[in-house]
């Protein structure tokens, strides 16, 4: 065999040392990232690089795809998020390597400008400190030095040295490699270290444990237990707290300490309010239950749940404000800088309309908005659900626009009504005979008043109803599928509020929420 030429042995080693910049990038951006994180702790979760560049991704995202993100990763759209930006930024650190290796100006540039990125979004963001750039300059400098200390040390392979097309590390090339593992294993730590310590170290917890709920001056009614169909494999009518939905903004749940929560209710008002933590719980707090519903909660989908809420109605601090007559909305604003357009008339009617601080009996956890959120029946939670909410503006719709308004979705969201079959799955092998077919409909602040199934092509049939637990919550139901032929079929389902049938034209989510039946195919043999 013909030995390498010095040439062909230059190129390879030229290869070799790219590679070998590229790890060193990697291990610069992860250093840097770490660093961020753990300085984070001391000036606020939102200003951890990765969290303040996530964060104004997320803000800047169109309508479109955030509903792509999450009909395909669903609840997990965050962890989908994170890992997106993990690879974007391994790729954008190894090019600062590998530019670096050519001229260290061309990489430092490179580096300086993702710490000025991340710096700018940090110390925009609503809730940003004078410090919020301080975690992206020390976590640059930091990657700087990793940069600089690792090239300086990227071991010889030119020709005549070690062959670069050797599988066996020289010795300056695992003394590299070590030292690469070792900053990147500190990198790691750091970012682990940081998150950790964030959420193990919350003080709103211990406040949330300490908590005690004052009573109701209504209680909400307890349920039949003629409200659950009794077929295995349907949700549970309550919604279990830690299987509710959450679909929000925030990269990082914000902590929220009561003591210091004040909300105010401004705008298109007669008296100026302002009311606290103190206030709140000694005010004539009632129960209800709500089922809550996401915009872009797919046919069929399961971004929707049921639960007892506790809190003080809107229309309440709303009265004590006297909005003008000319007034048509409210904009409900969160800590984290997130707004909800809210039609007024859906905050002062008699619909249980809630500052809501409790959910199933307990304060309601940090991930479903402790210590206040909003609740409002019959609209979907992007115009009404404002979690960590702090801020009412009584306002109008031709004047000011909201967070998913301005990214493409309608202004005022009504939640549409919905059915879905949980019983049988699709694809589902069934035995020949009596099917049970079951699930759950939903026409929040209009009621669920019939349900029908429909088998292939044949005449629309009735379900039998669960007992009715109010309103404003989703119904379950049953049909019996007599003599199911074998062979494969196809189940829709459509429910009927007041006004009749749920439509079956097929429709996105985007602008005001998706519409069509829910079908299921099965196999009967």
């Amino acid at each position: 065999m013909t030995a390498p030429t010095v040439e062909a042995r230059d190129r390879a080693s030229s290869r070799a040392d790219d590679a070998l910049a590229a790890l060193a990038g990697v291990a610069a951006g992860t250093v840097t990232v770490g660093a961020g994180s753990l300085v984070a702790l001391l000036t606020g979760a939102s200003s951890d690089p990765l969290v303040a560049v996530g964060a104004t991704f997320v803000d800047a995202t169109p309508g479109w795809l955030k509903d792509l993100a999450i009909a395909t990763f669903g609840t997990a759209d965050k962890l989908a998020l994170g890992v997106g930006e993990a690879l974007v930024l391994a790729a954008l650190a190894a090019s600062a390597g590998f530019l670096a290796r050519r001229r260290w100006a061309w990489g430092a540039v490179l580096v300086v400008a993702l710490g000025g990125v991340a710096a700018l979004a940090a110390t925009t963001r609503p809730d940003a400190g004078v410090l919020a750039a301080a975690p992206a300059l020390v976590g640059t400098a930091g990657g700087l030095w990793t940069l600089r200390t690792l090239l300086s040390r990227l071991p010889a392979t030119r020709s005549g040295d070690a062959d670069p097309t050797s599988t066996t590390p020289t010795p300056d090339r695992r003394a590299f490699l070590q030292l690469t593992a070792l900053l990147t294993a500190a990198g790691v730590a750091g970012v682990v270290v940081g998150r950790v310590v964030a959420v193990t170290s919350r003080g709103v917890d211990t406040v949330r444990a300490a908590l005690r709920l004052p009573a109701p001056v209504r209680p909400a009614p307890v349920p039949s237990a003629a409200v659950d169909v009794g077929v295995e494999g349907v949700d549970p009518w309550a919604t279990p707290v830690d299987e509710f939905y959450r679909i929000d903004t925030a990269l990082v749940v914000p902590q929220v300490d009561p003591a210091q929560w004040r909300l105010r209710v401004h705008g298109l008002v007669a008296h100026e309010v302002e009311i606290d933590w103190a206030e709140l719980l000694a005010s004539d707090l009632v129960e209800a239950w709500v089922t809550l519903a996401c915009v872009s909660n797919p046919v069929g989908g399961d971004l929707v749940g049921n639960q007892r809420w506790l809190g003080l109605p809107v229309r309440d601090v709303l009265a004590r404000a006297v909005p003008t007559a000319d007034a048509d909305m409210v904009l409900s604003r969160s800590v984290d800088g997130f707004t909800a357009s809210t039609p007024l008339e859906a905050l002062t009617d008699e619909r249980d309309a809630l500052l809501a601080i409790a959910m199933d009996g307990a304060p309601l956890p940090p991930e479903h908005g402790f210590p206040v959120r909003m609740v409002v029946p019959g609209l979907y939670g992007y115009v009404s659900a404002t979690k960590w909410v702090t801020d009412l503006e009584v306002t109008r719709f031709d004047r000011t626009e909201a967070y998913w308004t301005t990214r493409g979705w309608s202004e005022r969201g009504p939640v549409k009504t919905q059915s879905r079959i949980e019983v049988p799955r699709t694809r589902a092998d069934v035995r020949a005979g009596d099917v049970v077919v079951a699930g759950t409909a939903w026409a929040q602040h209009r009621g669920v008043e019939r349900v029908q199934v429909r088998v292939d092509d044949g005449a629309w049939q009735d379900a039998d109803l669960a007992a009715d637990g109010g309103i404003d919550t989703w119904r379950q139901w049953r049909w019996t599928w007599r003599d199911a032929p074998a062979g494969r079929h196809e189940l829709a389902v459509r429910a009927w509020d007041p006004d009749g049938p749920q439509t079956g034209v097929p429709a996105g989510a985007v602008p005001d929420g998706a519409a069509g039946y829910d079908t299921v195919v099965v196999e009967v043999t």
